[in-house]
């Protein structure tokens, strides 16, 4: 079925005049992702030509997908806006907060119960609110949302960075953080720097081993991990006509690898395909009505570098098979040339598990392409020599799968199909075989492989990879295998050679469910009552962040200088801790437990200028916060990449710290700090870094005068009493620092319901 038909057709009655009007406006044929930012300003008309990098800009998203780990904070927050309903089509997805341990059945049925306190939180919130919920089991947030939700032409943001998967039908679809995703439910608009454009013009059409998850294998080993940082990558070319939707979809979704705002294709066959296959021809019939505004224009495509600020071409025809990793995403390696590099830095060659699934990889599609390599491995007589674990995408995926024999095919080569949800690929894993912190070698089709991320282990060595790539890896148990030239030795002694995977786009018969795992809520929600024990360890309701005394921060002491990349999972981990996202203060015990301290290179241990001691983090900062102190804490580059999670602002703001100053951030980090009335500040001059000492105190000079465009000022006081003034740059505006004066965007939206 098609939701929310009445809004798309009312987004689409809209376009083609906004997106005229827009070209009028701005003077130049437009990109895709020009025309749908264009016709989803706030304001309406788009009468303003916007400086891309530069001019924040007020949206007016069409709907909005929060999972179950985040949504537990939006929610919370959003209980404190004074609405009753939410202003646009909302939905939770539960998918975060299931182990992958035994198998499908017994881990949903421990995580209904374990997490039953969360999930009934979060469907009698979304009862009472009019949020759709898809309860436990029914699937992964992004591909439900593929599969249901996301529509060509449309905007949604979404509290998860891989949001951006619904590019791969034509969307602008943003992951931010809660607060963020507030704003937009509490009818306010939704504040984004206007982006510049990337542009990735795919020619030919993938050979044999190459899937569409080697194109973002390889935009990675290009872009780097923040490359993308305040841009949107817009695909083009007859490559991308050559793709599947949902192959389009892993190539948007790995795009928060790169630190791109979002990832979008134009609307072609593929999508109307996807549209009329998961029972949307609705939507399909509508789209086909705007087509010419559904893709950039003509003149665009074929002279990119006069309208994109940066052009990357890649011939599919050409292109490689890749595994990137260990550790960053954008570590990218041609397969076939692992061997050689592994030994070079000593990786572990053998390979513990193979691991299929997650947002970016749990199509119909990419179980077809996988299985084949498996039904090979099973009629060749090739025993795996890794352990296999498969995470279908949704419960209609799994359904079908199961139907159509592709999960008999995993299972008779001995693979654990675990539930429809995010599993290892976010840290939730009772990974049985690996005790302590041994040092190993796993392969994925996930998105990240930093330290700790999978399992816990800081030794885990994980590899990024298309399905296909991971099981025939898996099968034969290396790193440096290389399916397209080398040969294994089946149970009867013979050399055997793996053939190209196959995959089918869509079922042949059609997409099957039986219960997809929706529920709809109430049209008058005001006779559910939420419910939250007080003595609760899960959930928490909150308590308002305290406004800005509007004087400057003085004797502020220094927490912890972060060495090297620290990301939302140091900052934030999930794994275990995911269980208290929607108790702020018990989750606030892993508040930057796992950056390293610049110091002494350990994690967890630094020195508190009360006691002179080293002790963890979060223990040292409650001493901070009881004695009134407030604190600091300095980054490096890319501070705060990764998901979306807001609790990694969050926490530090509860716990007391007061200023984030780095070399540079991550987009939303940014912006989660901001909207949590914290002040994040980068180096003017990043070799100021080094200035920064471990008992130094910090002194604002001009604080007092926060204003747009103003560097701040700070003077350093190091122990020996000697003194260094540094610059510091932001980027609020007015707004912004309003948020900061009001001690979080939160307080503002409150003050506004009452006046």
């Amino acid at each position: 079925m098609a939701f929310d038909i009445d809004m798309i057709k009312q987004v689409y009655s809209q376009m083609a005049d906004r997106v005229d009007k827009a070209r009028e406006t701005v003077g130049k044929p437009l990109t895709l992702a020009e025309k749908i930012l264009y016709s989803h300003l706030w304001d309406g008309e788009p009468n303003k030509n916007f400086k891309r990098g530069k001019d924040y800009v007020e949206f007016s998203p069409d709907r909005i997908a929060c999972q179950d780990a985040t949504a537990q904070m939006a929610l919370l927050q959003f209980m404190q806006a004074g609405k009753d309903k939410v202003a646009v089509p909302t939905t939770v997805h539960c998918d975060h907060l299931i182990q992958a341990k035994q198998g499908a059945n017994k881990d949903l049925a421990r995580a209904n119960d374990t997490s039953k306190e969360v999930f009934d939180f979060l469907e009698s919130v979304s009862t009472k609110y009019g949020i759709g919920f898809w309860k436990p089991g029914a699937g992964i947030i992004h591909q439900v949302v593929l599969e249901n939700y996301a529509f060509p032409g449309g905007m949604m943001i979404g509290t998860d960075s891989h949001t951006v998967n619904a590019g791969g039908l034509g969307m602008v679809a943003i992951g931010v953080g809660g607060a963020d995703a507030v704003d937009v439910m509490a009818g306010m608009p939704w504040e984004l720097k206007f982006p510049k454009l990337i542009g990735v013009k795919l020619t030919g059409q993938p050979q044999g081993w190459t899937a569409a998850k080697d194109v973002i294998l390889k935009v990675a080993e290009i872009l780097t991990v923040k490359g993308g940082t305040g841009c949107i990558v817009e695909y083009f070319g007859e490559g991308a006509k050559n793709l599947s939707c949902t192959g389009k979809g892993t190539i948007c979704n790995m795009g928060a690898e790169i630190g791109a705002t979002t990832s979008t294709f134009g609307y072609d066959d593929s999508m109307e395909r996807f549209l009329r296959a998961t029972d949307r021809n609705e939507i399909a019939d509508e789209a086909n009505k705007i087509r010419e505004h559904l893709t950039g224009d003509d003149e665009v495509y074929a002279n990119p570098e006069q309208y994109f600020d940066q052009v990357i071409e890649i011939d599919l025809s050409t292109l490689r098979p890749h595994l990137n990793g260990p550790f960053t995403p954008d570590l990218a390696t041609p397969v076939g040339e692992l061997g050689k590099k592994a030994k070079e830095n000593d990786w572990p060659i053998k390979v513990d598990w193979g691991l299929i699934g997650s947002c970016t990889n749990s199509s119909y599609e990419d179980l077809t392409r996988a299985a084949s390599i498996a039904k090979q491995a099973v009629d060749k007589k090739l025993k795996p020599k890794s352990d296999f674990g498969i995470n279908p995408g949704s419960e209609q995926i799994r359904f079908t799968a199961d139907r159509d024999g592709l999960l008999q095919v995993f299972e008779d080569l001995g693979a654990t199909i675990f539930t429809n949800a995010c599993g290892p690929c976010i840290g939730q894993w009772d990974r049985s075989d690996m005790k302590g912190d041994e040092k190993n070698t796993i392969v994925h089709s996930f998105n990240r492989n930093f330290s700790k991320r999978a399992d816990g282990n800081p030794n885990t060595h994980a590899f990024v990879g298309s399905p296909e790539m991971v099981a025939a890896i898996a099968i034969s148990g290396r790193l440096d295998f290389d399916p397209m030239n080398d040969t294994l030795v089946n149970e009867d002694g013979e050399e055997v050679k793996l053939d190209p995977p196959k995959g089918i786009e869509l079922p042949e018969l059609g997409f099957d469910v039986e219960d997809n795992g929706y529920l709809a809520p109430k049209e008058d929600g005001s006779s559910v009552e939420v419910k939250v024990d007080p003595e609760s360890s899960r959930i928490q309701l909150l308590t308002p962040f305290e406004p800005w005394d509007g004087k400057n921060i003085t004797g502020a002491k220094l927490l912890i200088k972060a060495h090297g990349k620290c990301t939302t999972d140091h900052i934030s981990m999930a794994g275990p801790w995911l269980k208290y996202r929607g108790h702020l203060d018990n989750i606030s015990d892993n508040c930057l437990i796992g950056a390293v301290n610049a110091f002494n290179m350990k994690t967890n241990f630094v020195k508190s200028q009360i006691t002179g001691k080293y002790d963890a983090v979060p223990k040292t900062q409650r001493q901070y916060k009881a004695e009134g102190i407030p604190t600091v804490v300095v980054g490096d580059h890319n501070y705060g990449e990764g998901s979306s999670r807001e609790h990694a602002a969050m926490e530090p703001r509860h716990l007391g710290v007061r200023v984030v100053i780095v070399k540079s951030f991550a987009r939303i980090h940014e912006t989660n700090l901001k909207k949590q009335g914290m002040l994040g500040l980068t180096f003017a001059n990043e070799n100021d870094y080094d200035l920064i000492q471990e008992d130094d105190t910090f002194n604002f000079l001009d604080l007092d005068q926060f204003a747009e465009d103003k560097p701040l000022t700070i003077e350093l006081v190091h122990k020996d009493g000697s003194k260094d003034t540094i610059k510091t740059n932001h980027t609020y505006n007015e707004t912004q620092i309003n948020w900061f004066r009001l001690g979080s965007a939160l307080n503002m939206i409150k003050k506004q319901n009452k006046s």
